[in-house]
């Protein structure tokens, strides 16, 4: 494992705990934006694996499915984990009409957990 992969991974690990503490205090849209961060930064990591690095969420998302959801690494479940805290995060960070439940949030969180979980056991290998 990278250096640069274990930063992403220990931030992953960060902003789960900070979605936690969110949530706990009842900023159940920071706490889905959170979650969201950790399965981005967990997503960087495996896709470094690979030599890949994009600067836009859309293209690390769609590589991600690319790389390692159509060549069955990983279960499309995680795919649909990170699309759907995507549109939590819109909601959580920018507000308006669409706003983000306390079990959303706690759904994000454990999917978000699962996702690194997930990366973890694909990068173990590599260490």
């Amino acid at each position: 494992m990278t250096p640069d992969q274990a930063e992403l991974l220990k931030l992953a690990e960060e902003s789960i705990g900070a979605a936690k503490l969110l949530l706990d205090n009842d900023y159940q849209g920071f706490a889905a934006s959170r979650a969201y961060y950790a399965m981005f930064s967990a997503a960087e990591a495996l896709l470094l694996s690979k030599g890949l690095s994009f600067s836009k969420h859309s293209a690390v998302i769609a590589a991600f499915g690319k790389q390692f959801v159509k060549s069955g690494m990983v279960s499309p479940e995680l795919h649909r984990f990170i699309l759907t805290a995507q549109t939590h995060r819109h909601a959580g960070d920018y507000g308006g009409e669409r706003r983000v439940s306390w079990k959303q949030a706690e759904a994000d969180i454990k999917n978000a957990e699962e996702f690194l979980r997930a990366v973890l056991t694909l990068l173990a290998p590599q260490a």
